[in-house]
């Protein structure tokens, strides 16, 4: 299955290919190299813009917090936030390579949404979290956890789609939002959360453990 957000990407690019396709036997060479990057491109596309309807967090009981993104965890670090206080960080490294969009990782109602501007460093660089476009989102369980979802650009990404709205309920494994191409998804949560996950593991939005909240 395509995700919707890759459809701006994915249909030109396929009207592009079919197009091509159709002269460039009886093309010069310079038509039919520009129909195999047009498909290369097509390809990748397809294959970047995967979404894959998971279930595991079916098997969770409604107090385990999963991971909102695939990646690699390349930071977990103490911060204070202005709305949290004394917080956790944790930073999820998304290559080109894994599925893009987030999940919301626990049921929980919208507090806040917003989107910053700011520069396109690496991802995977610390001051990323402060210094890239983002767009945060802010969230709290029933039971008054809250917590936050920052989606952050990176090189090569440039466009993030966020979902969340204040005041509207969302399931676990809800769409929170997406972004296109390289890029990172910073956690904050509160200081006493116990993680579950390390530095360097591989997670599955949906479906790794990051905590259970008490």
């Amino acid at each position: 299955m395509i995700a919707p957000e890759g459809n701006i990407i994915v249909i030109p690019l396929f009207i592009l290919t079919v197009v091509l396709f159709s002269f460039q036997s009886r093309s010069s060479s310079s038509v039919r190299y520009i129909f195999y990057l047009s498909l290369s491109f097509l390809l990748f596309s397809l294959y970047f813009f995967r979404d894959p309807q998971r279930t595991g967090h079916l098997k969770y009981s409604d107090s385990h917090f999963l991971s909102p993104a695939d990646g690699k965890v390349v930071m977990i670090k103490n911060i204070k936030d202005d709305e949290i206080g004394e917080a956790i960080r944790l930073s999820i490294f998304l290559s080109v390579f894994n599925v893009h969009k987030q999940i919301v990782p626990i049921s929980s109602r919208g507090v806040d949404s917003r989107c910053d501007s700011g520069l396109n460093l690496a991802a995977f660089a610390d001051e990323a979290s402060d210094l890239n476009v983002s767009c945060t989102a802010t969230l709290e369980t029933e039971e008054g956890f809250r917590y936050k979802i920052k989606q952050i650009t990176g090189l090569i990404a440039r466009r993030i789609t966020n979902y969340i709205n204040k005041d509207e309920l969302y399931l676990r494994g809800d769409r929170l939002g997406f972004i296109r191409f390289g890029s990172r998804v910073d956690i904050v949560l509160p200081k006493e959360f116990k993680l579950h996950v390390n530095l360097g593991d591989n997670l599955i939005g949906g479906e790794s453990v990051i905590g259970v909240v008490d």
